[in-house]
This record gives structure tokens, sequence and C-alpha cells, in this order.
């Protein structure tokens, strides 16, 4: 009896350590899988704000947590079947719907940037705000939401390249749990950051005068903030959806264009972090480039269909 008792305990405890094995297997994957993701996460946070903006501040939360719910949906209804069943049936298709996602960004980054030159950072501004506010925020809502979905696929994509070669069961876990922490992580960035005036208005009542200094600083400062959010995320789109192509460009008659790449990053310094930005540099570089290129084709099919 007490053998039989210590082998099924041994039993227990093997089972044990290959559970512990199988999750920080699983975390090591969903945390190297989001740090891959990092440049669409950035773009997805710096973009998500412009949508809130301009509506009362007790409708700003709750917008934002529309989206995020959205954006789980997003991730988990529609994007996850889909990533699982390419995966486990045609797994060759996930570079080149990664490099499609990437020239949509390319294409959007460079859009952005020429709106910004030729009209104004507020130049589309219209008359919006004239409309039924409700109306609006549904809009503006569902605008997000199509936006994330974009966004969201090539986090999940780029999270799915990482770990194609796991068990589809893994590659399942590992996709829900980079779901789950990058929607937290981005969304509950963007409740932060478009509650500084607030905070900054609740500061400027405190008593203390250094308070009260930063919390009018932090008024003053917010649309600047916004503005920068902006740039970064047009910065974002360019360099992810660049570096996307580029990296999907390996093993193709045109390598020579990423090896070239790394060689210019390696060839101005060898320092790991200045190697990164000038990598990133490039690849934005090339990504404007890329995006120009669609932003033309896509004005001429406009105009010959005699669209504006």
């Amino acid at each position: 009896m007490a053998s039989g008792l210590a082998a099924l305990l041994d039993d227990v405890a093997a089972i044990a350590r290959l559970a512990a094995a199988s999750l920080d297997d699983v975390s090591a994957a969903a945390g190297k899988a989001s740090v891959k993701a990092a440049g669409v996460v950035v773009d997805d946070t710096a973009v998500t704000p412009t949508y809130v903006t301009g509506f009362s501040p007790e409708r700003e939360l709750p917008m934002i947590w529309r989206i995020a719910l959205g954006s789980l949906r997003n991730k988990l209804l529609i994007l996850l079947p889909v990533a699982l069943l390419l995966s486990a049936f045609l797994p060759v298709a996930i570079t080149p719907l990664l490099m499609v996602g990437g020239a949509f960004l390319c294409f959007e980054g460079a859009e952005k940037i020429l709106e910004l030159l030729l009209h104004g950072s507020h130049g589309e501004e219209t008359d919006e705000e004239t409309g039924d506010p409700a109306h609006l925020e549904k809009e503006k809502v569902s605008g997000a939401i199509r936006t994330d979905l974009i966004l969201s696929a090539e986090i999940m994509a780029i999270a799915l390249s990482d770990v194609a070669s796991r068990p589809i069961l893994t590659q399942a876990v590992v996709l829900v749990v980079v779901s789950l922490l990058v929607t937290a992580g981005v969304y509950g960035a963007v409740a932060l950051i478009v509650k500084l005036d607030d905070i900054g208005l609740h500061f400027a009542r405190k008593e203390s005068a250094l308070v009260r200094r930063i919390g009018r600083a932090l008024v003053r400062l917010m649309p600047a903030i916004l503005s920068f959010l902006e740039s970064v995320g047009m910065a974002a789109m360019l360099w992810v959806g660049g570096g996307i192509i580029l990296h999907g460009l390996e093993g193709t008659p045109l390598a020579p264009l990423p090896h070239g790449v790394h060689a210019v990053s390696e060839a101005v310094s060898h320092a790991g972090l200045i190697v990164w930005a000038i990598g990133a540099l490039l690849s934005a570089v090339f990504g404007f480039l890329v995006g120009l290129v669609i932003v033309g084709a896509v004005h001429a099919v406009a105009k010959v269909r005699g669209k504006h």
C-alpha cells in the first residue's frame, strides 16, 4: 500500500513538473512574441487616443472600454481561429499575409504624412461635432475597432510566426495570452493618456503649489502629447510595415534589400542599440517609399473610377 501511494505521488509530481515546464514554455513564448509585436503595439497605443478626443470626459473611459472589448473579439473570435487554421493547413501563407498587412501599414503611414504635409495637422477636421453625439460616438468606436482589426491581425501573425513550430495547443495558448496581455497593456495605456488632462485638473486644485504647477503643466502639455503620439504612430506604422516587408523578402530574389539594411546598420556601429535604431530608421524609409507607391496606385485607380 505504501509503495503504491509512493508511486502515485511520484506520478503526480512528474505531472506537476511537466505542467510547470509547459507553463514556463508558454510564458516564455508569449513574452518573446509580445516583444516582437512591440512595434505594432506602440502604433495601436498611439493611434487609439485620437478616436476619443473631443468627447465629454465622462464618455472617454466607456468608449475605451467598448473599443477594448471589440479588440478582444477581433483577436479571440476572428483572428485566433483563422491563425490556427493557417498554421495547421497553410503555414506557407503566414509570411505573405504578414507582408500584405505590412504594406497596409506603410500605406496608412505614408498617406498620413502626405496629408500632414499637404493639408496641415488638422486639415481634415469638419463640423462633425454639430451632429448627434451618440451617433458620432458609435461611429468613432466602430472605426477604432476596424483599425484595431488590422493592427491585431499583425500582432497575431507576428506572434504566430514566432511559435509556428510549436504544437497547435501551445500556439493557441500563446496567442490567447498575447491577446490578453496586449489588449490590457494597450488600452490601459490609452485610458491613462486620455485622462492626463483630468488628472492635471485634479492636481491643479490641490493645496500644494508644486502639485498645482504639475497639474497645470499636464493640462497645457496635453495637445503636444497627443500630437507627439500621432507622430509616433505614423513612424511606427512605417517602421513596422517596412520591417515586416523586408523580413519577408529574405530568401527571395530581392533578399539584397534586407541584407543591405543589416549591412549598413552594422557598418555605422556594432553597438546593439545603435544597430537597431539605424535598422528601424532604414525600415521606416523603405516603408515610406513602399507606402508612396501604394498611395499613388490607389489614387490613380480612384481617379480612373471618377472618385476623389
